[in-house]
């Protein structure tokens, strides 16, 4: 557990990280945009604040989730990184929506402008930047064996292929098809509300304890094969936050005393952690009818 809560800690790493690279990235496409006139950029901009918000929800949610068990949350506070992400993608389905509404609006309204080749060039710098923040985050998910973390990773290097369209766009309306930054644009909106339904729909299949039936499977393939288990009467899992919760029961020889018995139990905690990261297995421990 105490190595959990240190990962934690090393996890927020890569938040900040995030949080700083976004702030500033934001802000400068932001600006250029409006100078330049690319809503390409301005929406890539826009995508990156959605991403701040994401990367202060999973801070935050790692904060929490770093809080002991006390007497109302016995189990602990590892949703709380769940229950922000839920709230972070209401607000970037809102700032995706109002993405689309202005890119579409200006298509329809034939108001699109040739913007300057500084912000193709400006989208194409951010790009490299979010690249090495990838591949950071990519390396510290694999170090503290975080999933929350790769998903983070993932999402920074989907957004450096957003500043790649970014300036496909941009580059393309400067040969006389203004309507390619706009569309950009569009394409960027998409993206960022296909993000928001992503954290959304993982998010409320956690908070439902939900679980991927392949990987059930092959928790029950891992405990069938451990020596002493004669079958599986029944298994359950659920995502607490980071962890998954296991509760299995499992038929023994009759004839095993109890000790024996617990070290059938110690021998699937062991195999649990070592193949798949899983820490929390409640084993109950059922006679074998013959």
């Amino acid at each position: 557990m105490e190595e959990q809560y240190n990962n934690l800690k090393i996890g927020e790493r890569g938040a900040w990280v995030s949080i700083i690279a976004y702030l500033t990235l934001s802000a400068l496409k932001l600006i250029i945009g409006y100078l330049s006139n690319s809503e390409a950029l301005m929406a890539d901009g826009l995508n990156n604040t959605t991403d701040i918000i994401v990367s202060v929800a999973v801070l935050i949610g790692l904060r929490f989730s770093r809080k002991p068990p006390d007497e109302d949350h016995p189990y602990g506070h590892w949703r709380a990184e769940t229950i922000a992400s839920l709230m972070a993608s209401f607000i970037m389905m809102v700032v995706g929506m109002q993405v689309l509404y202005n890119a579409g609006r200006s298509i329809v309204d034939f108001r699109a402008e040739t913007p300057d080749a500084l912000a193709a060039w400006t989208a194409v710098g951010c790009a490299l930047v979010m690249y090495g923040v990838y591949r950071f985050n990519c390396r510290l998910a694999l170090r503290i064996n975080s999933q929350a973390m790769m998903a983070a990773a993932k999402d920074n290097l989907s957004d450096a292929w957003v500043s790649i369209g970014a300036a496909v766009g941009i580059f393309g309306s400067q040969f006389g098809m203004p309507w390619l930054d706009p569309l950009a644009a569009v394409v960027v909106g998409f993206m960022i509300c296909r993000t928001a339904w992503e954290i959304f729909r993982d998010a409320t299949h956690n908070l439902t304890d939900g679980f991927d039936e392949q990987k059930l499977m092959k928790l029950r393939q891992t405990i069938e094969e451990i020596p002493g288990v004669k079958a599986l009467n029944d298994i359950k899992a659920r995502v607490h936050g980071n962890n998954v919760l296991v509760d299995v029961v499992i038929y023994v020889d009759p004839d095993l005393n109890v000790i024996e018995s617990h070290h059938i139990t110690e021998a699937i905690e062991k195999r649990m952690q070592e193949e798949h990261g899983i820490i929390s297995v409640h084993v109950h421990v059922e006679p074998w009818e013959k």
